[in-house]
Parts: C-alpha cells; structure tokens; sequence
C-alpha cells in the first residue's frame, strides 16, 4: 500500500469584534490580505495631531510590527460557517471513505470563535453538522457499491474524571462510554446536541458562554463492497472533531475559585498539546520523544494529530488589540503545527474467507444476482409500459386525423 507524505493543514479564522471590543474605538491588530496571508499587528497611518487622543487602546504590544503569516487559508471577519467547512472538513471526506484517518480540531483562546465554528447554532451550524450531512450524503450516493456501517462517540466533559487506559486491539479507550450506530444524519445530529447539552459551560469574563470542557466527537467507518466475495478488502476510518477549552489567563478573565481550577486545569492539558506540536514539528529530530501521556487530552488525541492521520487546525482568533496576547500565541502556534509531517497509509484490510465459507458467499451472490433480476425485469416493465403508451397514444391521433 502507497504512503502518501505530508503536512498537518492549517487555516485561520477571524472572528468579528463583539461589542465589547467595538467599544473605546480599539484598533484592530490583524489585517487579512488574501485567502492565504494575514499580517500581525499592522502598521497603522500617522494620526499626530487632532486626531491623536482619539487612538484606542494599545494593549502589551512588544512583539513586533507587521509580522506576515502564511496558512492554508484564512478566512476574514465576514466568512460564513460554509466557506470554513467547504475549505477544510469537505476536502478530506474523501479520504475518509478511502480508508484515511482525518482529524479536525479547533484551537485558540476564550472567547475566539471556536465552539462557534465547530458546533454553530440551529440557525447557523457549523463544521461537525455540516461534516456529518456531507457525509451521509456521500455514504447514500455509493450504497448500490459499498456496504458501510458506522459508529460514533462523544467525548465531552467531565462531570467527573475520564478514565484513560491502553487497549490492545482498540488503542487509547475512554472507560464508561458508549458506542453508536446512528442511522441517517439526523440521528447523529441529535446525538451531538444531546451531548453537548451535558458540556460544562460557565461565564468568565472573556466569554459569556466559555466552554470549560474539551469536546472530542469520533465516528468510525467501515466499508466493504457488496459483492460477496472469498477475498475482500475492508477500508476502516477513523474522523475525529475536536473543539478545544479555550486558553487563557486569570488576569485577564478574572477567574476565581472553581472558574480558576478550570482554568488551571485547561491550560495543563493545552500546555501539553503545545509541546506535543513542538515536538512533532521538529523535523530536525526525528527520533524526539513525543510527550503524549503528558495529559489526559494528549494520550486521547495521540493517534489524531499528525503520523497517519490527516489532520487540520482551525485556529479561532479575535482581531481586537484587547486580545493581543491571546491573538499572538494562536497565530505562533498556528505557524508551528505548519512543520508537522505526515505519513498517511489507507487502512484496508485484506480478509481472505476460509473455505467453509464459500457456501455462505455462494448463497450471498445468488442472492444478489436475484435481485439484479428483479431490478432488470421491473425496468424492462417500465420500458414496456410507455411504449405500449405512447404507441396508444400514436393511434389515436392518427384517427383524429
């Protein structure tokens, strides 16, 4: 089996300024040039003179003046949930019914725009409902080929601790959960809100509706063809959404007591996923360790960011200089899960039935050339009927006439 190599893609989202930020006339600390550049705190045009006391907030700026970064692709204050999704989930679904591992997750500080993004609203929803229609849509369009089946499960969190433990045929397992197999897209659609409706959510000051949790949703697909066979190929994937706790600093979002625990506790596990990005982008070193069972959030997403799977980062920012840091540390990080290399191998597995099973696979492609004959027998029907219609109808305008 070819193994195709690769880079880990990365787009930018900037979210629009909320009110708060409108507020003060704040300058804007990102400037979008295409579908692929955006500068870091622009220079701004000389406003001395009367208009100098009219200059908003200037933050910590000390990172530098007109710092250009390159992505993928970035989309601007105006983009809608579609343009995301058609640029990043879509193009990879393809390889997920081919049997590649594919992953998207969504990073940033509070308040950015990432759940946004990831989940939407009924109104307006976002990449992991579009990704599932997209996906049963196409699971439908080749039903006549491929027999699939498919299996989902949400990690969101915790009311409690996710037990983690090592399965040998599994890999890294959350204890306690539960496996679907949801039957069309609006079954999965309802198991995702029903979920995130149990997603611990608090206020802070930088987000009115913080998500305190990580939410990770998984959905496994399997494929063969339908024509029975001795000798079968089976292709197995795994997708994985992920919509990650913001980062941020307890100065910044006046966090305290239960808030500040959270807060302590999300920006560990984050801390952990940076350096696993650090280490895995360093090309230089190949044989580095990758600290995986830093975090409970790293050992879950080991076999989903970077090695055989396909991955994308949407980093979610703010463009408002309030978030100067924030936006800052997003972009930085961004730019470094550029480097992480990829190694994608299908996961097809050749099964090669034992020969007690040829009376079974026998009986199956009976079944199965019945029913083709029966397919073939109702459309000749068919046919036959409108010729004898319009034959009909022929004659009697011949008579007419």
């Amino acid at each position: 089996m070819a193994t195709e190599e690769g880079n880990v893609s990365v787009v930018v989202r900037v979210r629009p300024t909320n009110s708060r930020e409108q507020e003060g006339n704040q300058n804007s600390v990102v400037q979008v040039v295409d579908h692929n550049i955006l500068i870091f705190d622009p220079e701004e045009p000389d406003t001395s003179g009367v208009f100098s006391n009219l200059r908003g907030h200037e933050g910590t700026r000390r990172k530098g003046k007109d710092l250009k970064f390159i992505f993928d692709r970035v989309f601007g204050e105006r983009s809608h949930q579609r343009d995301v999704f058609e640029h990043t989930t879509k193009q990879i679904l393809d390889g997920v019914l081919n049997g590649y591992n594919c992953s998207v997750f969504a990073y940033g500080a509070t308040g950015a725009g990432k759940t946004h993004t990831m989940l939407g609203s009924e109104a307006d929803p976002g990449v992991m409902y579009l990704t599932m229609i997209e996906l049963y849509q196409r699971i439908e369009a080749i039903k006549e080929e491929k027999s699939t089946m498919n299996r989902s499960r949400t990690y969101w969190n915790p009311k409690g601790f996710l037990a983690i433990r090592e399965d040998p045929q599994k890999g890294v397992v959350v204890q306690g959960l539960s496996f679907h197999q949801p039957k069309s897209a609006k079954q999965l659609l309802q198991m995702l809100a029903n979920g995130n409706l149990n997603r611990t959510q608090h206020p802070t000051d930088a987000n009115a509706t913080s998500s305190r949790s990580h939410a990770v949703f998984q959905i496994y697909v399997k494929q063969k063809d339908r024509t029975a066979s001795i000798n079968q190929d089976i292709r197995m994937a795994k997708m994985s959404l992920i919509d990650l706790a913001g980062s941020e600093r307890a100065s910044t979002t006046n966090a305290k007591g239960e808030r500040q625990r959270e807060g302590a506790n999300i920006n560990r596990s984050l801390l952990a996923l940076i350096n696993v990005i650090n280490a895995l982008a360093d090309a230089k070193n190949k044989k580095a360790h990758i600290p995986y069972r830093d975090s409970k959030l790293t050992r879950l997403l080991k076999d989903s960011i970077g090695g055989n799977c396909r991955t994308v980062m949407i980093a979610a920012i703010s463009p408002s200089c309030l978030s100067y840091d924030d936006t800052y540390n997003t972009l930085k990080y961004a730019n470094r899960a550029k480097e992480i290399k990829l190694s994608l191998k299908s996961n097809v597995i050749n099964l090669d039935c034992h020969i007690s099973k040829y009376a079974a696979v026998c009986e199956e492609l009976k079944a199965e050339v019945a029913a083709l004959k029966a397919k073939l027998r109702s459309y000749e029907m068919k046919e036959s009927n409108q010729k004898t219609t319009e034959s009909s109808g022929l004659s009697a305008t011949a008579l007419l006439e």
